[in-house]
């Protein structure tokens, strides 16, 4: 803990007044053109991966980037998405998976969630990215992880035009959405190309998207 009270102190030191006025400008209204779902995995920062600034980026985070399909008691990531798309305007949503998941990794061993009931209760809205890797014969238990993580953005951004404000955005062309998967290792992002519905480098093919 005294680690972060001592990154503040410096933030507040050293990097605050050299950006007061971005922070002014801040101060009184945001003004963000995307919203980044992603893992609460401490691995991945989407501000710092995708080199955004403060008031660029509306970000949820979770575990398993999960979007729960909108139902008649939403909860907070339905909130958050409506928020996001009808007060902000938001006009991209990224979903964005990472290799190495824990969340996706316990799916895939079908790992004891008996101790962590929430968790398990949460890891159910990837059911259905579950069942097309378990339709298939894995000879690792590397790739199989890493085509959950896959399956598993898939799934959310199926889940995600299920909200209201979403599937009007779509239908009035003013959203986009696309689903990224970020390799820690290599820094490298594969997105998801709504032509082949399979994933390619980001890098090489920078006006990809899903929808």
């Amino acid at each position: 803990m005294q680690h972060i009270i001592e990154g503040f102190l410096s933030f507040q030191k050293e990097v605050f007044p050299q950006r007061k006025e971005l922070f002014r400008s801040l101060a009184s209204s945001q003004n963000p053109k995307a919203l980044f779902i992603s893992c609460s995995d401490s691995r991945l920062v989407p501000e710092l991966v995708t080199q955004q600034e403060p008031g660029q980026l509306f970000v949820i985070r979770n575990a398993g980037n999960i979007v729960p399909p909108f139902g008649p008691e939403p909860g907070g990531v339905s909130a958050t998405i409506e928020y996001a798309v009808v007060a902000l305007g938001v006009t991209d949503i990224v979903i964005c998976g990472h290799s190495n998941c824990g969340a996706m990794k316990a799916i895939a061993d079908n790992a004891n969630l008996e101790p962590m009931p929430a968790v398990s209760h949460w890891l159910r809205y990837s059911d259905a990215a579950k069942a097309v890797v378990e339709n298939k014969t894995w000879t690792n238990g590397t790739d199989k992880v890493n085509a959950m993580v896959q399956e598993n953005v898939f799934a959310q951004l199926s889940n995600i035009k299920t909200h209201p404000s979403v599937a009007v955005g779509l239908r009035n062309n003013s959203i986009r959405l696309h689903g990224w998967v970020y390799d820690i290792e290599s820094g490298d992002i594969r997105a998801l190309d709504k032509e082949t519905k399979t994933f390619v480098s980001l890098s090489e093919n920078p006006e990809v998207f899903f929808e």
